[in-house]
């Protein structure tokens, strides 16, 4: 009964943190990790990682990470293709390198510093599309790239995490040649394509003729756990299998019904389980060592971000204010940042002593984000 007690005080605390977030405008996300540091080691050390909260967490992770690939509009993204091709890439591109080049600076090894660079390209544009609805921008060009630019870099950001935890994390298994996993890994990619095209759409319009009044959820459920576990099964992170199975069945008819029905069940028990057990990983017995490492990189997180992202949109012949605009949209880190960090902890790519320090600048970048984008928001809204 231990479990059953631990996850109700999970609950409850994220429950009131978050609450208490959203009254400050930040995103839920934040209270949520702040309960695992409050609960958790480094502060009242209530709760401690636990088999069951890792289990949790890990359904947690993959149903989130099935939710962003079912959001992720490929219609949009055709229409603003080379914008959101171009912002996404260099968005992506800038950062990894920079922050490798800061890592290595700093002493990291190879492998710890390009995953460092890996984090803090990833972007999650839930709070920038808050700020664009509340400024009436989201309809517009800028916010229609921005969405379209976030669709390419949440695939890239996966397949790249997905690529290098397969060739630099720790191996469950060594029984197998390389050259044999890396086929493996581009036969599961066409799969992709098949489900996508073919098998998704069948299996969901089968679901729907079934009498369980939840068979069209079950069957999403079902090709997102199944496409996470053979993901994992060839040597890949299971949120890639996840993603791309949300991104299968959002392509069909089913995909409002699914988004309510799973994010019901992942928002209320799984998705804050994994936002805590980040926080359970924290500690600040080194946090007055770190503060030169967390305002650097605080600061290159949110100008390789920013000006990466700007520099794609000015490419692909946006005005300076617009780009300034796409560019400062892109800059928050959020969930998505959370998620690569706490995979890459887990896969032993992540600098374990540097751990908390880098989840507190993807909180400080998310936090900031929204105060950029408005202030260029602002800028190009004025009149000349």
């Amino acid at each position: 009964m231990q479990d059953i007690g631990n996850l109700a005080l999970i609950l409850v605390t994220t429950l009131v943190l978050a609450h208490l977030s959203r009254l400050l405008n930040m995103p839920a996300v934040i209270g949520e990790l702040l309960a695992g540091i409050l609960i958790g080691p480094a502060l009242l050390g209530w709760l401690a990682p636990s088999h069951t909260i890792s289990l949790f967490a890990e359904i947690g992770v993959i149903i989130l990470m099935f939710l962003a690939g079912l959001e992720s509009d490929l219609d949009l993204l055709k229409k603003y293709f080379k914008p959101g091709m171009l912002v996404a890439m260099i968005g992506v591109i800038v950062p990894v390198a920079v922050v490798f080049v800061f890592g290595r600076s700093w002493g990291f090894n190879m492998t710890s510093s390009l995953f460092l660079g890996i984090t803090f390209a990833a972007t999650s544009v839930s709070i920038s599309v808050e700020v664009l609805k509340e400024l009436h921008a989201l309809e517009g060009r800028n916010g229609a790239t921005i969405l379209g630019a976030a669709v390419v870099d949440d695939i890239l950001t996966v397949l790249i995490l997905s690529f290098t935890v397969a060739v630099l994390g720790e191996q469950k298994t060594a029984s197998l040649p390389f050259w044999v996993q890396i086929i493996e890994q581009l036969l599961y990619f066409a799969g992709i394509y098949l489900v996508v095209r073919w098998a998704a759409p069948y299996l969901m319009g089968l679901a729907e003729k079934m009498f369980p009044s939840l068979a069209v959820t079950i069957m999403s459920l079902l090709i997102c756990l199944g496409m996470a576990y053979l993901a994992d099964l060839v040597g890949m992170s299971a949120v890639i299998g996840a993603f791309f199975a949300g991104v299968a069945v959002g392509q069909t008819r089913h995909r409002h019904e699914v988004d309510g029905s799973l994010s019901a069940i992942g928002y209320a028990v799984f998705i804050p389980v994994f936002f805590v057990s980040v926080g359970l990983n924290m500690r600040f017995d080194t946090f007055g060592r770190d503060l030169g490492f967390i305002a650097i990189l605080t600061l290159l997180a949110l100008v390789t971000k920013w000006v990466g992202c700007g520099v794609g949109d000015r490419l692909a012949g946006a005005s300076w204010l617009q780009s300034n605009v796409v560019g400062a949209g892109m800059v928050s880190r959020g969930e998505m940042a959370l998620i690569v960090a706490q995979i890459g902890f887990e896969a032993k790519l992540m600098d374990a002593e540097y751990y908390s320090a880098v989840i507190v600048v993807i909180v400080l970048t998310t936090l900031i984000a929204p105060i950029i984008l408005k202030d260029a928001l602002r800028r190009e809204q004025e009149p000349v």
